[in-house]
């Protein structure tokens, strides 16, 4: 996700209330590196969540066709990153549904991935892993929301 410009922003706060904009700002200042892309999402991204996993899908595509295959120690750390990159948006968002939907995604690639990575135990541990936590996520929701994801979860 490519952070909007500072006179973007600008002209979007002009739009805000006075209330608005200090909730906006104490949320802010919970982070630091992050500021403007979580100053992004909630000015543009946050009333269109589809399209927000949708662009963040497409991301975690892209650095997965980047990775580097030459040998396990490289695709580790890439998939690590992907995994980091993958956290810090959740927590701009901040819904569950949306946390399953990308680390659902983020399982499928990994899965997908060739070389496989049932030829490495620390990749495998990782994926193990991430599924754990998914299903621990997915307890948390709605029945219905449940039932789609466990469906979805036995396909990987």
């Amino acid at each position: 996700m490519k952070p909007a410009s500072i006179s973007q922003l600008k002209n979007e706060l002009k739009h805000k209330s006075q209330e608005e904009i200090l909730a906006l700002c104490l949320r802010l200042a919970r982070f630091k590196k992050e500021n403007k892309e979580l100053l992004s999402y909630l000015l543009f991204e946050e009333h269109n969540e589809m399209g927000y996993i949708k662009d963040i899908k497409e991301e975690i595509d892209i650095e997965f066709a980047n990775i580097n295959l030459s040998s396990y120690y490289y695709i580790k750390k890439s998939v690590r990153k992907i995994q980091k990159t993958i956290r810090k948006y959740n927590r701009f968002s901040k819904k569950k549904e949306t946390e399953v939907e990308l680390f659902i995604h983020f399982c499928k690639r990994l899965r997908s991935m060739k070389p496989s990575i049932n030829n490495n135990v620390a990749l495998m541990n990782l994926y193990y892993k991430q599924m754990e936590s998914i299903k621990k996520i997915v307890k948390t929701l709605h029945e219905d929301l449940q039932l789609d994801y466990e469906s979805e979860m036995k396909n990987l």
